[in-house]
């Protein structure tokens, strides 16, 4: 698949992103993350020529696939194939639920954002623990209550933010939160400024946490007007994935 008109379209959504940032007013710097889950390696290679380089991918062994493919070939912005090292590097983020057996793979990603448990964060700890340098993650903050979705509770939160604190393998550098699939503006709203609440319990806290990762495709530039950091975008870049 060729993805043709990528380009135009991140430079239509950054336009978006910045007339979001301007009417909600956090001033806030926007970090795009390109989902190509269940999209072949071409779909990250053309995000890194639009200029995009920070990728998200919902399942270890699909990410670590593609890691794998793409780990001597680049696409500078502008489209142009080369041998080497990215410049800048590409930044691969785990973004989907993560059994704790497979903890030990979050070497191979910048950022996790979904840290949904204790005992998961516990697991990420000895691995930072282990390798000598903190691991870092996203909070995964369940603020509208869906049982489908993972993540901590808005309530009992505080206790949990002041546990990690205490950590010394993890480094929380935010959180991350999903609203409800069609969900009204009243919604989102309420959800995103949920997530922001979460991450001031983690600054209060004393954890590190400056992120907030929230907003997809269809509900981005509501996300960034609340305060979002990062965006989750797939479909709106790369269009309807396949199963």
């Amino acid at each position: 698949m060729s993805f043709s008109g990528l380009p135009e379209r991140v430079a239509e959504i950054r336009q978006k992103i910045a007339d979001a940032k301007a009417r909600g007013g956090h001033g806030q710097g926007v970090r795009i993350i390109a989902v190509t889950k269940t999209h072949g390696p071409d779909a990250v290679l053309a995000a890194v020529g639009a200029g995009l380089t920070d990728v998200g991918e919902n399942k270890v062994q699909e990410a670590i696939g593609k890691q794998d493919l793409l780990a001597a070939l680049v696409v500078v912005p502008g489209g142009i194939l080369a041998v080497g090292r990215a410049e800048p590097p590409l930044r691969w983020h785990l973004v989907g639920h993560l059994q704790r057996n497979k903890v030990k793979f979050l070497d191979r990603f910048s950022l996790f954002q979904a840290a949904d448990s204790s005992r998961l964060v516990d697991e990420i700890d000895a691995l930072g623990i282990t390798r000598g340098t903190p691991v870092d993650v996203l909070l995964e903050v369940n603020v509208s209550g869906e049982t489908s979705k993972g993540g901590y509770a808005p309530g009992g939160f505080e206790r949990e933010a002041e546990r990690i604190a205490g950590l010394k393998g993890i480094k929380v550098c935010g959180v991350m939160t999903m609203a409800p699939f069609d969900a009204d503006e009243a919604t989102l709203r309420r959800v995103f400024s949920g997530a922001r609440a979460a991450r001031t319990v983690c600054e209060r806290a004393g954890l590190p946490a400056v992120d907030l990762s929230m907003g997809m495709s269809a509900d981005y530039e509501v996300a960034v007007e609340e305060g979002a950091t990062m965006v989750r975008l797939g479909t709106v870049l790369f269009g309807e994935r396949t199963p």
